[in-house]
């Protein structure tokens, strides 16, 4: 049994998009904890763990010798916030590549698996990749210019990802397919994205809050990474979510066109 589509033909609407996120993450809230705990949670509390010991070692010495701290010490713990910055972007294409397979699969009324959605993930992991880093380059580029073309160019390409898991268009393709579908509701998805970021503050705060009063230690690491987890799933859902939105307002096309790319 499909799920009724989302949208009207022409419209695309913020509170829609909004209501059917969590809609699919409430639906399928183990998946969507599993994915969150794989790709976002666990590393996150594994680098919290970390960087609070470094900090740790730090308190312990004088501030005027930190200056003339071994500096092997110093590249290798650059080296190492590098690589885990590098492998947090992979993961995170990965967690949005896999909730775009089970925000499909929930809307064409199936039940998505967690062994499906990663595969389809890592079967998309190096167009994706791709994509993220030109988008990256591209809206940095642009935003160290002026700050509304960097954003601009982001909403632009905001839905690159579903659409190479979905349409299978390659880096370029997917891109370019983006801006066509985003062209119209660029401001709408701007609110959407604005509405989520203030949530994350909101939810950062209060946890923030909690972290002060009961102290840090494994109690900030989890924190961090529960706050990383719940966030990451939100986002990645709601820009699935409003690929669909998009495709169904611009073009009329049903959930079951979408997911027949799977059968």
């Amino acid at each position: 049994m499909t799920i009724a589509t989302l949208g009207r033909s022409g419209r695309f609407e913020i509170g829609r998009v909004f209501n059917s996120t969590f809609g699919v993450i409430t639906r399928n809230i183990g998946l969507c904890v599993g994915l969150a705990l794989l790709f976002s949670g666990l590393p996150t509390f594994l680098f919290q763990l970390w960087n609070e010991a470094r900090m740790g070692k730090l308190a312990g010495v004088d501030s005027s010798n930190i200056a003339l701290a071994d500096p092997n010490v110093v590249i290798r713990d650059s080296l190492f916030t590098l690589a885990f910055v590098l492998v947090y972007f992979i993961l995170s294409l990965l967690l949005q590549s896999a909730l775009v397979r089970a925000t499909i699969e929930d809307l064409n009324g199936k039940k998505p698996g967690f062994g499906d959605s990663v595969q389809i993930a890592i079967r998309c992991l190096l167009p994706t990749v791709g994509i993220g880093i030109l988008v990256a380059l591209g809206a940095g580029i642009a935003s160290l210019a002026l700050l509304v073309p960097g954003i601009i160019l982001w909403l632009g390409w905001s839905v690159s990802v579903p659409v190479l898991v979905q349409e299978r268009l390659g880096v370029l393709g997917s891109m370019s397919r983006s801006r066509a579908l985003t062209k119209g509701n660029r401001w709408s998805l701007f609110g959407l994205f604005v509405i989520l970021f203030i949530l994350a503050m909101v939810v950062q705060a209060l946890l923030g809050t909690f972290v002060l009063l009961f102290g840090t230690g494994i109690v900030g690491a989890v924190i961090g990474a529960v706050v990383s987890a719940v966030m990451s799933t939100v986002m990645s859902t709601a820009t699935a979510v409003s690929y669909v939105e998009l495709r169904q307002a611009k073009e009329g096309t049903s959930v079951d066109e979408l997911a027949k790319i799977f059968s």
